[in-house]
């Protein structure tokens, strides 16, 4: 019988994971189980996928705010801190400003504007243009920002960034003070101990403000990147990519977690007969339309894959080929040649016309993204995924 479907991503219920639970071979069970019970079989180069969240937990990943506080004092001194490019976020980052502001006497908040780094916004580009600001060069205090702009929610989360960021910092017992920014430089007019919490642009934040004689630069991924009495760590992203766990503890990006993903692959091969690919995912790299905000607040979508998971698809753009080279033919003629063209395709595509449009991303990115779309970040219960028939194509 003619195969009639393409890729399928299903979602994969699980146990409640705790810590030190031996999640390979929870994975295992569940993913082989699943086929069981619902009649689907397991082939080769199939895609099992499992959210970081869960790596993490097993792990035991946490820290306290307070492990937080301590490395931050002892790398940036304990005075006046500058934590620039801040995600809006009360998951993401809300806690960590816990324990960043629990590490110093003063804190200035440089705010990117009109939003942070990930889409979520302050103001609008069209409140900025009737105000004649240019997000460039002008610098706003909170005071200007306030005239000019007055009260901001976050559309989704009702929450004015600007307000619960400086509350908290003082809750804390720091002293707050806000400004709205997007050149590193400015915040050295009010300390030389700077924190850039920035994600994707961070190397290039530190690089500006040690050339501009800043004192201490430290990145958020050079928090917890070892344990500070006894807490969790990361030893390659430090905070990047942590969560909320309780009101005084968060969980970190898993660490290093390529033994996982192999352990699991053996085991699966072990178990089925098939050779399939294992990734952890995080936040899929998307943007969503309406509320412009670009998902991917951790510091990559996969941290640890298996080897098959290397590279980008090489894949011909079939209205393309169907438009132009094989125009004239139609039905089982034209399927037969464009089936044809996949077969004899080159190995490497970079450059072709007939690959153009095809989406140049890792399959590591695209893969995790579909994963984290099928998961949820809710209460299906699934965090993981197995993905079908990704490699395929229709000369299959």
């Amino acid at each position: 019988m003619e195969r009639r479907t393409g890729t399928v991503s299903r979602g994969i219920r699980c146990p409640i994971i705790r810590e030190g639970d031996d999640i390979a071979g929870i994975v295992v069970e569940s993913v082989v189980g699943a086929s069981e019970a619902e009649g689907f079989a397991l082939h080769d180069r199939d895609v099992v996928a499992i959210t970081e969240s869960v790596v993490a937990r097993a792990q035991g990943n946490y820290a306290s705010v307070d492990a937080i506080a301590a490395d931050v004092r002892a790398k940036l001194g304990g005075e006046t801190v500058g934590v620039i490019f801040p995600i809006l976020s009360r998951n993401r980052f809300a806690i960590c400003l816990r324990g960043i502001a629990k590490g110093a006497k003063k804190i200035v908040l440089m705010l990117g504007y009109p939003s942070d780094e990930v889409g979520n916004a302050l103001v609008s580009l069209d409140q900025l243009d009737e105000a004649g600001i240019n997000p460039y060069s002008d610098v706003l205090t909170e005071a200007k920002y306030r005239e000019l702009f007055g009260e901001n929610p976050h559309p989704f989360t009702g929450v004015d960034y600007v307000r619960y960021y400086g509350d908290l910092i003082r809750a804390c017992g720091a002293e707050a003070e806000i400004i709205l920014a997007n050149n590193p430089r400015e915040i050295l007019k009010y300390t030389d101990c700077v924190l850039n919490c920035d994600i994707h642009t961070r190397a290039r934040t530190k690089r500006i403000l040690k050339a501009a004689g800043a004192k201490f630069v430290v990145g958020m991924d050079e928090i917890l990147t070892a344990p500070v009495e006894g807490s969790g760590y990361n030893s390659k992203y430090g905070l990047l990519g942590s969560n909320k766990s309780t009101e005084d503890m968060i969980k970190l990006f898993p660490n290093e977690c390529f033994d996982l993903v192999e352990d699991i692959q053996n085991r699966l091969f072990d178990r089925t007969g098939k050779h399939m690919e294992v990734m952890v995912y995080g936040d899929g790299a998307f943007r969503d339309p309406v509320g412009k905000i670009w998902e991917l607040a951790d510091p990559v979508v996969s941290p640890a894959y298996t080897k098959g998971l290397e590279g980008t698809p090489n894949e011909l753009k079939l209205k393309y080929l169907a438009d132009n080279d094989y125009a004239d033919l139609k039905g089982e003629e034209l399927r037969a040649a464009i089936e044809a063209a996949i077969r004899k395709k080159d190995d490497d595509l970079v450059g072709s016309m007939a690959s153009q449009g095809t989406t140049p991303r890792r399959l590591t990115d695209l893969i995790g993204s579909l994963c984290d779309l099928t998961s949820g970040s809710g209460d299906k219960g699934t965090p993981v995924v197995l993905v079908q028939g990704y490699f395929d194509n229709l000369a299959d």
